[in-house]
C-alpha cells in the first residue's frame, strides 16, 4: 500500500527569501522531503562519501542497549536507521512527518506518519530513540525533546545525529565551501536544486551547542554528551533518560 499519492503545488523554500519559521517552516520541510524522497538515499551516499553509514553505526553503538531493545527512529526518512538497528539486534518503529519519505522507505520495521512535537507513541513505551540529520528541521526542538523524554523509559538512551560546523577555523572554511556550494550543485544535478540549497542554510536553525544540551537536561535527560564526527562534519548527541 502506498503512503503517498503526491502533493499538489508543494512549495519548496526559496533561496532568495529568509528561512521560513513556524507553520510555514513545517509546510516547507514536509514539501521538501516529499519532493526529494525518491533519490534521497543515493544523493546522501554521494554527498557524504558514504560517511553517513558510518555515523549511524557509531550512533547505534553509543546506545549500549541490550539486544531486543525497542527504539523509536524519529524522522526515519527511508528507514536507514531502522535497517541498521535491526542489524544490531534491536527492534524499531520509524516515524516521519513526510508521507513521501515513508513511501520510499526500505525497511520491514513498522512505520507511522507523525509529528515529532506530538508523537503517536505511549508514555515510557520505548527503550530508546534515534534521529538522523533532522533536528534542524523541527519547528519547535524543545517540544521534540520533551516528547522524547515522555516516550523513553527511565534508563533508556537516545542518540541524535545532525550536520555540524567544525570547531577548527580552517576546517570550518572548507566545510562551508563544500556544504554551501558543492552540496547544492550535486543535489541540483541529481535531485532538486532548491531543496539541496535549503539544507545547508537550515543549519542556522540549530541553537548553540550549550543551549541544545541544556534543553535535553531540562526535560529529564542525564549523561548528555556531544561528539563531533569526522573533523566536525557531523555531530552526535547522546543522553540517558533519568
Amino acid at each position: 500500500m502506498s503512503f503517498y499519492a503526491g502533493r499538489v503545488n508543494a512549495q519548496l523554500p526559496s533561496l532568495d527569501q529568509p528561512l521560513p519559521e513556524g507553520e510555514a517552516k513545517g509546510e516547507a520541510v514536509q514539501a521538501m522531503f516529499d519532493t526529494i524522497a525518491p533519490r534521497y538515499d543515493m544523493v546522501n551516499r554521494i554527498m557524504t562519501f558514504r560517511l553517513d553509514v558510518r555515523w549511524r553505526r557509531i550512533a547505534i553503538e553509543s546506545l549500549a542497549l541490550p539486544k531486543g531493545a525497542v527504539l523509536l527512529d524519529l524522522a526515519t526518512g527511508t528507514g536507514d536507521f531502522c535497517r541498521e538497528l535491526a542489524e544490531f539486534g534491536y527492534s524499531s518503529v520509524g516515524a516521519d512527518f513526510s508521507f513521501g519519505m515513508l513511501d520510499a522507505a526500505r525497511t520491514t520495521e513498522p512505520l507511522v506518519q507523525g509529528d515529532g512535537m506530538s508523537l503517536p507513541i505511549a508514555n515510557a513505551s520505548v527503550d530508546g530513540a534515534t534521529c538522523g540529520f533532522a533536528l534542524r528541521n523541527f519547528v519547535d526542538l524543545p517540544m521534540v525533546f520533551s516528547e522524547l523524554a515522555r516516550i523513553v523509559r527511565p534508563g533508556g538512551r537516545i542518540a541524535l545525529l545532525d550536520a555540524s560546523e567544525p570547531d577548527n577555523a580552517l576546517m570550518r572554511f572548507g566545510h562551508g565551501l563544500y556544504f554551501g556550494k558543492v552540496v547544492p550543485f550535486i543535489g541540483g544535478l541529481l535531485s532538486n536544486k532548491e531543496a539541496y540549497g535549503y539544507l545547508p542554510r537550515s543549519l542556522a536553525y540549530l541553537p548553540p551547542r550549550n543551549e541544545l544540551l541544556a534543553n535535553l537536561r531540562n526535560v529529564g535527560f542525564d549523561d548528555v554528551t556531544h561528539t563531533q564526527l569526522t573533523l566536525g562534519a557531523a555531530q552526535l548527541i547522546t543522553a540517558t533518560r533519568s
